[in-house]
């Protein structure tokens, strides 16, 4: 495999860009699938896709798994069972702008639980590009305006957006006390399968409610679409890059999204770019430069 496809930041960069596509599928699609419908779709998908692929390695590496289930059980509910449902279950209620505002936070949830759990602390250059990055995130999800961001009134959806940012910030952490030795298409395998359980009763509830997905050509491809990208590849290539950058530094890329949410929206919407959002894209990569750059 040529060396960029393994570089670690471009694994988050691209992780970035699957999840923004996530983001604004989540919020439009809601009138023909149901949140928890939704979640446990995309990642029976990416089950299926990661299984074959999981499968050979199961049988050397089992004593591993026993081993560490306490872990993948913690990991699995978190990551695979809990983000991406919050995640949609806010979207059902709050504005995509308020949902990617409060996930800009993330990364900052991430260092603080990474100070207070494992006593990892940021240098003054980290601190400085880890400011500078949510300062743009914030720039454009505000359209450049601060009173946007001093009149947003939260609901309920944000409570949700809230928890969603909390249990991603605790799963990029506890990411470090994962099994080592197991494949990683098996611990993505293992997360999935754990994720899908909690999931499973969940969904049946919701059916219950009187709540079903509207098939059509849309519905399906969305499904598709947050199977494939978001979850099976943007989990792959997430884990990968917290192992190799760490989870401060990894968490950082989450502020990418309203980057790519800008970009996507200029070339399938043809919305143009206003200077705000210039000025947001330069200062989220200033500040993730800063805080890749060595002293």
């Amino acid at each position: 495999m040529p060396k960029i496809l393994t570089n670690p930041y471009l694994l988050l960069t691209l992780t970035a860009l699957f999840w923004s596509g996530n983001m604004v599928l989540g919020r439009g699609i809601r009138a023909d699938i149901p949140p928890l419908a939704l979640a446990f779709w995309r990642w029976a998908i990416a089950f299926l896709l990661v299984l074959p692929l999981a499968l050979p390695h199961l049988k050397a590496q089992w004593p591993l798994l026993k081993k560490g289930w306490r872990p993948i059980l913690i990991l699995g509910l978190l990551g695979v069972g809990g983000y991406n449902t919050f995640a949609y279950l806010a979207l059902q209620t709050t504005t995509a702008t308020n949902a990617v505002l409060l996930n800009s936070f993330i990364p900052v949830a991430t260092i603080a639980i990474s100070w207070a759990f494992l006593g990892k602390h940021l240098k003054k250059l980290e601190a400085l590009g880890v400011g500078i990055s949510l300062l743009g995130a914030l720039t454009i999800v505000a359209r450049g305006d601060l009173n946007v961001l001093l009149h947003l009134n939260l609901n309920t959806g944000d409570l949700w957006m809230l928890c969603s940012v909390l249990v991603w910030a605790i799963y990029t952490v506890g990411l470090a006390w994962r099994p080592s030795g197991v494949h990683p298409m098996l611990m993505l395998a293992a997360f999935t399968a754990v994720g899908l359980c909690a999931l499973f009763p969940a969904y049946l509830w919701e059916m219950a409610q009187g709540r079903q997905i509207n098939v059509h050509l849309g519905s399906l491809a969305s499904l598709a679409y947050v199977g494939i990208f978001p979850s099976f590849l943007g989990y792959i290539f997430y884990n990968r890059g917290v192992a190799e950058v760490g989870a401060s530094r990894a968490s950082l890329f989450i502020h990418l999204m309203p980057v790519f949410g800008t970009l996507l929206s200029v070339i399938f919407l043809a919305e143009i770019p206003y200077a705000y959002h210039y000025l947001g894209i330069t200062l989220i990569f200033a500040g993730i430069w800063l805080t890749m750059k060595k002293g």
